[in-house]
């Protein structure tokens, strides 16, 4: 590997830490990034002469703490900001010698504080999961464009906006408690559960998976088991990931093409990922995500598609709705209702659910019904329904799904 490369790799997985530690120097996560890049700089001049440390992340580290401790100290347009944290300045310890090893509790504290600042609710959830994967997942502005089919300036301005919000909002760099630290956990644990999801199922464009999101969200989804051990809905949200991220590699044909959960080859599930699903679920709790991940893991269970324990689904979904009503979930419940009891006893469930405003231009409701009326021998109905699914999504591949489907009947 090259030394050039060496450094992006460091980086990559040091990053959230280091601005995290900085962070708490400058107070400003704006400021912590642009530092952070500053060290990387230094290691790109300096590493390809002088070798790669022993402990290139805290070589790292302590660059970059210097240059925030001299940043604050020196600079005139930083008075008014050292004046704010000169106290707490006093405080901080002077930064690791190189090869020095950082307290992994204070670096764990320092993490805490980055999700959940970049998480705060005075951003909107765009915002928030740009700089999330900015800051906790090491990803370029380029590649969280290509993540989410953005534009590549419309990404580098929401980041940059929702920095400046951030700072104008004077939102804290810490970590909240009480009512706040619930509100914000809860955001904390919707953006990494929406980053997954849009790896996991794409809304849009030519690919169905994208796994390297995936990979992004499951890895910050273990970070903050390890940051908060006694959540127990973080450890639920863990679990379904897991489960899910065990799937992953076969939910689409060699052609890119979707494979239904029916047709999935199970002997290539990961069952590394089905162990660590089943760990952390038995550390969740009766939230929503422990729900879903008990959900999860009730298909991972099944050695087969027909050995699929239906009615403990079914069941398990009727508890999620009642905790978080939703028109979604209850169409989700209706399909594992006629898994147990037969597409007669679903279909009202899902006609119910035609009138639901948040549902008009959902495609997987006509998709449902369209498979309830194909197992009941409608086919006519059944082939307007995956016609009208096609014509919702904007997933090409689930677009060539649901017309194969149509064309067959």
């Amino acid at each position: 590997m090259s030394t050039t490369r060496a450094v992006e790799a460091v980086f990559r997985i040091e990053s959230a830490r280091i601005i995290a530690g900085v962070a708490r120097i400058v107070r400003d996560v704006g400021i912590a990034e642009e530092i952070t890049q500053d060290a990387l700089v230094a290691a790109l001049e300096q590493w390809p002469a002088s070798g790669v440390p022993d402990k290139p992340g805290a070589w790292l580290m302590a660059t970059a703490k210097h240059r925030a401790i001299d940043l604050v100290r020196r600079k005139e347009t930083y008075a008014r900001k050292l004046a704010e944290v000169g106290r707490t300045l006093e405080d901080v310890p002077p930064p690791e010698e190189e090869g020095a090893l950082a307290d992994p509790e204070s670096i764990d504290d320092d993490l805490l504080r980055l999700i959940f600042t970049a998480c705060h609710p005075v951003l909107a959830t765009e915002a928030r999961i740009a700089l999330t994967l900015r800051l906790m997942g090491g990803l370029t502005t380029q590649e969280i464009a290509r993540a989410f089919l953005c534009p590549e300036p419309t990404v580098a301005q929401r980041i940059v906006r929702a920095k400046r919000a951030l700072a104008k909002a004077g939102v804290p760099f810490e970590v909240p408690y009480g009512a706040d630290r619930e509100e914000r956990l809860a955001s904390v644990l919707e953006v990494i559960y929406l980053v997954f999801n849009e790896g996991y199922s794409a809304t849009a464009g030519d690919d169905l998976v994208r796994p390297a999101l995936c990979e992004d969200a499951l890895r910050l989804a273990r970070v903050l088991t390890g940051l908060m051990p006694k959540e127990p809905e973080v450890h639920g949200l863990a679990a379904l990931l897991e489960f899910q991220a065990s799937r992953i590699a076969t939910r689409t044909g060699p052609d890119g093409e979707p494979v239904l959960l029916a047709d999935q080859n199970r002997s290539k599930w990961n069952r590394l990922l089905i162990r660590r699903g089943v760990e952390a679920l038995h550390r969740a709790g009766a939230g929503p995500y422990s729900l879903q991940a008990a959900i999860a893991g009730c298909h991972a269970d099944a050695v087969r598609y027909e050995d699929t324990d239906w009615r403990t689904i079914a069941a398990l979904y009727g508890r999620l709705v009642r905790l978080i009503p939703s028109p979604v979930i209850e169409l989700n419940r209706a399909v594992a209702v006629s898994m147990a009891e037969g597409p007669a006893a679903a279909l009202p469930l899902v006609d119910a659910l035609t009138a639901e405003p948040a549902l008009r231009s959902y495609h997987l409701l006509p998709s449902v019904r369209g498979d309830l009326l194909e197992r009941l021998g409608r086919p006519a109905e059944a082939r307007a329904e995956f016609e009208r699914a096609a014509s919702l999504t904007r997933n090409a591949r689930e677009q060539t799904l649901l017309r194969a489907r149509a064309a067959r009947l």
